[in-house]
């Protein structure tokens, strides 16, 4: 039993540790498999003995042991109880990916989608894609759940998209690296390589995720700025994503409306008209946009700012307020505007 005493309080010691401590900068996958395997070796314990009274309260007294020294250890430090254990390796994954100390090489483990998560138990647990297997699990259940709880965005894209903000709360701390938080985003962007459809759904979600903290709302406008430096990604959500969606961003966030209005009128700006065609058509903006969508976007933006319709006018003069289709996108897009008011 004292062997028992002594490895439970190691465990309770390590998730500390993958919360609280900078030493996770230095782990690896092997670390962080034993890691998991220690977690796992917990629940054991709690499914073993958490109906024997006489061991449980043993248990439960060396953690109470444990935590006393760990609060002193470790500022803000939560209490490990008895119940905890059957979730262990839960706390040990949420630890870890709010720790701001995370490594991305670690990440990119837990996050890996090239071969299913082994969890069974041997010398070295593989962790490869934890967290993509719980992002499968959880979509499962969204997707089983009553039609009309679904979001809009679909259930790997919510439930990826608070792990993100999960991820940006915590390293966005006070006095936090901002080069350190793009290092996350960008090598989330790379991990979407051939999806940027997914990827631009995940930053929607995210950016539509209530705001239930200061933390949560610094997050956002994180992600705000990164988007207004990633261009190509603002584009590709932009030009992707359902309109309803690309209306709800506008309504809930100015700086993503102002970085929208800034994306139209580039699109509008790299158009020509083509007289074999008979079309404004891009030249230089990749994806390609049709002027017909082009419209409908300059419509949508209409529906929640009522001063688009006023500078698309304030645009077409500067451009020689032209009425004659063809001489001016301006015009010929405040035309379609008002034809379709």
């Amino acid at each position: 039993m004292e062997a028992v005493l002594k490895n439970l309080a190691s465990s309770a010691e390590l998730l500390a540790v993958a919360a609280w401590s900078g030493e996770v900068e230095r782990w690896d996958k092997q670390t962080l498999s034993r890691a998991f395997q220690w977690a796992g070796y917990c629940e054991h314990l709690f499914s073993r003995f958490h109906n024997n009274p006489a061991i449980r309260r043993c248990m439960e007294k060396q953690l109470q042991l444990t935590n006393q020294g760990l609060r002193v250890a470790f500022a803000g430090y939560i209490e490990v109880s008895f119940s905890d254990l059957s979730r262990c390796q839960h706390l040990l994954l949420v630890g870890l990916l709010r720790n701001p100390q995370l490594p991305i090489s670690i990440m990119k483990i837990l996050f890996d989608t090239s071969s299913p998560v082994n969890t069974k138990q041997s010398e070295c647990w593989d962790v490869t894609g934890f967290c993509s297997h719980i992002i499968q699990c959880k979509s499962a259940c969204k997707v089983l759940s009553p039609l009309t709880d679904l979001s809009a965005v679909g259930a790997d894209a919510e439930v990826q998209a608070v792990m993100l903000m999960d991820r940006l709360d915590a390293v966005l701390s006070p006095g936090s690296e901002a080069c350190r938080t793009e290092r996350i985003l960008d090598s989330a962007l790379r991990g979407f390589e051939g999806a940027p459809g997914h990827f631009c759904l995940v930053i929607a979600a995210a950016l539509l995720t209530k705001k239930n903290s200061d933390a949560q709302s610094a997050s956002q406008d994180f992600l705000l700025d990164w988007l207004q430096k990633e261009q190509s990604v603002l584009q590709h959500m932009c030009s992707g994503l359902p309109a309803t969606l690309i209306i709800d961003l506008t309504k809930e966030h100015l700086k993503f409306r102002d970085a929208y209005w800034d994306l139209l009128k580039k699109w509008a700006s790299d158009m020509e008209f083509r007289i074999s065609e008979g079309d404004w058509v891009q030249t230089r903006t990749n994806p390609k946009v049709s002027f017909n969508r082009l419209t409908e976007h300059f419509l949508g933006l209409c529906e929640t700012c009522v001063e688009v319709e006023k500078e698309l006018n304030v645009l077409k003069i500067l451009d020689g307020d032209f009425d004659v289709r063809g001489l001016s996108v301006w015009g010929d897009l405040l035309s379609a505007v008002n034809k379709s008011v």
